[in-house]
């Protein structure tokens, strides 16, 4: 008879709450802090109580009722001695109930409120009074459904227990030293295990609104920690790369690089100069190049993109550019097309087309060019890091508007250069060109990153210290300053009849909604709704030329063919408005547009709204966008609402619009990091917290070179697996 397998150890509902929450390690569960604290330490009297203090008394329950009216609720009186007060309880069980019994002496704990009847709590925690009053806070952690409070306090104490707390900073940066923490506002004697038991259950003697705010000494020194985690990670991860194995990429003298400047319709600024010849000294290096290219919307990003690539092909190899919606990959595509696909016929290379949309036959097409490596170039959307796709000897990869992919999406692009088993050892093309030889190391693919949202300093420091940053700092000539106004809904027949003068004007007009269809989440005006009353709104108006106005409709969840076929009409001006949901966010570029309109403005993010602004301004004609606000059911916007329309109508500077958006929204959602799963900081604010970070980045090179088992250990604590997603 066969033994019985092993029964498998199940997990209870708390414990995969614990493990939703990502805590896994006992560390976790020691860094898991409070959102905030309740004070259980002192006994309050209902003759000092204020209406709004949340307090806790000790009292005898002298009457006890079940009542009907105007809902079903049990009201309970209490005495302490001093004063009454009725609890109040719409959810409430016999148990409860038959504890809350009159006679019975309870400790209770909520918000007074007064009134007519006088003081009043509303739900109340309680138990049984006596025992002693905790020496400490008690903490109140975030939590998930199914995982109580009780529970997590527990879960967390064993953790606090159990954890390696033992200090990592070297003793040249501990208190007492040169160069110590107190410098950074740090105080002696306050280690990491310190720090820690102080925050899970502070005494009560302590000011809350240093634990608020975080300025208190036990709070910096997790901070700085954090701060010191993430540096040490991310200069590991520069100096991995420089061990790794790329090509080294350098034009031929009369190649495609030059003959592209002199085909080029137009002269490079000196910008486009500048941050070229630096790229192209990082492709001259035989470690993969890391940079992100930064610049402001219409800054001439593309054209850089372009001459990269014509390096990389020069020198004969492979690129692939990578863009976030099929619009503007295709956008690329054709720009790059016109430019390069005269100079590549003659060498026998070709420009690959990569998207989800694609039939089958086409696509099958596509893979076996790239394979061959007969594509030098390849373009496309998330379809280019599936895994289908086997390039023959890919060397530059370049992600355009990074921040719309999620950080494993970048790692995938990465490992592409090795997806073919063996391709390390495919010969060049010609003798004079490299050759990946036998015996060589895995070789890892050049990597440029665009984006259009600018990185303020403090971010680049934090999350971008492993990068070389290149900006463009000045657009193009002949560009035209928008001016941006905010309108109220309500106003949104004066902003039609602006559309027609446009209109009369020869000019075209972009109409953007947050959503496609309705939806009952959110009760928006929709873009379908919108082109059905745009198009009834314009019937009779005519643009230059008298044929009559025709409004487009562009969103997502169109068929590719028909989203090419209404830009196709939008570009070649036969359209006059283009009403679309945000996938004209990225890239679009009409020189003839010049209305934004922008449907319930206050929903979108700053940086989203500067993206769209970018759209119109590309022509001489003077530009406007229009912020259509809607205050719905409330008096006013939102805090948050308002500072970003604020910020939209007062600058036009990417970098100072960058700045405000990271005030706002914080790092991880500025950066994406969010799509990771995982965000990167959940302590340090790096707005506040720039003498921290200096000291951080100053610390982890000594680190490294003088004590590397104190930063693997560092690392490993603070981040664990995470540590990864900084090497994106």
């Amino acid at each position: 008879m066969l033994d019985a397998p092993p029964a498998q150890p199940t997990t209870s509902p708390a414990q995969k709450a614990l493990l939703k929450l990502g805590l896994r390690r006992d560390i976790d569960l020691a860094l898991h802090l409070p959102l905030r604290y309740e004070d259980e330490t002192r006994i309050a009297r209902l003759a000092d109580a204020r209406e709004g203090d949340t307090l806790q008394i000790e009292a005898t329950v002298t009457a006890c009722e079940v009542s009907f009216r105007p809902r079903r609720q049990l009201l309970v009186t209490v005495d302490d001695g001093t004063g009454t007060c009725l609890l109040r309880f719409f959810n409430f069980y016999p148990s409860q109930q038959k504890a809350l019994a009159v006679g019975a002496r309870i400790r209770a704990r909520g918000e007074v409120r007064g009134g007519f009847g006088g003081l009043t709590m509303m739900h109340p925690s309680f138990r049984a009074a006596g025992g002693e009053l905790p020496t400490a806070l008690t903490p109140v952690y975030p939590t998930v459904a199914g995982l109580p409070q009780a529970y997590l306090r527990k879960a967390v104490l064993g953790g606090l227990a159990h954890a390696d707390l033992s200090d990592t900073l070297p003793a040249s940066a501990l208190p007492g030293s040169s160069g110590n923490l107190r410098k950074i506002g740090l105080k002696p004697l306050w280690s990491l295990r310190e720090s820690l038991s102080f925050l899970h259950h502070p005494t009560p003697d302590v000011a809350l609104a240093t634990l608020e705010d975080h300025s208190h000494p036990a709070w910096q020194r997790l901070k700085a920690e954090e701060l010191l985690a993430q540096q040490l990670s991310q200069l590991q991860a520069k100096r991995a790369r420089e061990h790794l194995h790329a090509p080294a990429l350098r034009p031929r003298r009369g190649g495609l690089h030059e003959q592209l400047l002199a085909v080029l319709p137009f002269a490079l600024t000196r910008a486009q100069h500048r941050v070229s010849e630096e790229i192209a000294r990082d492709l001259a290096q035989p470690i993969p190049m890391h940079r992100l290219l930064q610049g402001d919307v219409g800054s001439g990003k593309t054209v850089v993109a372009a001459l990269a690539a014509a390096i990389c092909i020069d020198a004969g190899w492979q690129c692939a550019l990578m863009a976030p919606t099929e619009i503007l990959a295709e956008q690329h595509f054709r720009k790059l097309i016109g430019w390069l696909e005269p100079l590549l016929a003659p060498l026998g290379l070709r420009t690959a087309w990569l998207t989800g949309s694609q039939k089958a036959k086409e696509r099958r097409e596509m893979l076996a060019l790239i394979e061959s490596g007969e594509a030098a170039l390849v373009i496309g959307t998330h379809a280019v890091i599936q895994d289908k796709v086997v390039f023959k000897r890919l060397a530059l990869a370049i992600i355009d508007e990074q921040h719309r992919f999620g950080v494993a999406q970048r790692l995938a692009l990465r490992s592409k250069a090795n997806s073919e088993p063996g391709a390390v050892h495919v010969p060049a093309p010609t003798p004079a060109l490299p050759r990946a030889g036998e015996g060589e190391p895995q070789r890892e693919p050049h990597l440029l990153m665009m984006t259009a949202t600018p990185i303020p300093r403090t971010l680049a420091m934090s999350y971008y210290a492993d990068l070389e940053v290149s900006t463009l700092d000045e657009l193009p000539p002949g560009r035209t300053p928008v001016i941006t106004k905010l309108v109220h809904e309500s106003r949104r027949d004066e902003v039609i009849e602006r559309i027609r003068a446009q209109l009369a004007q020869g000019r075209q007009v972009y109409w953007v909604c947050p959503l496609i269809e309705e939806s009952e989440a959110l009760d928006l005006v929709n873009a379908t709704q919108t082109h059905a009353a745009l198009s009834e709104a314009l019937r009779g108006a005519t643009m230059v030329g008298g044929q009559a106005v025709m409004v487009g409709l562009l969103h997502s969840r169109m068929p590719a063919a028909e989203k090419r076929a209404v830009m196709a009409l939008f570009t070649g001006g036969q359209m006059g408005v283009l009403v679309s949901t945000t996938v004209i966010e990225v890239g679009v570029d009409v020189p003839n547009a010049s209305l934004m309109v922008i449907e319930h403005a206050e929903r979108f993010g700053l940086s989203q709204l500067h993206q769209l602004r970018g759209r119109v301004g590309r022509g001489a004609a003077a530009s406007a966008c229009v912020l259509l606000y809607s205050t719905g059911e409330a008096p006013r916007l939102g805090e948050t609402a308002r500072a970003r329309l604020k910020a939209m109508v007062e600058t036009s500077d990417g970098f100072e619009i960058a700045r405000r958006d990271l005030e706002i929204r914080g790092p991880g959602e500025f950066l994406g990091a969010r799509q990771s799963g995982a965000p990167l900081l959940r302590f340090a604010d790096l707005a506040l917290d720039a003498d921290l970070l200096d000291w951080a980045r100053n610390l982890a090179p000594q680190m490294l070179d003088q004590h590397p088992e104190l930063a693997d250990k560092h690392v490993q604590r603070w981040l664990g697996g995470r540590a990864e997603y900084l090497k994106a």
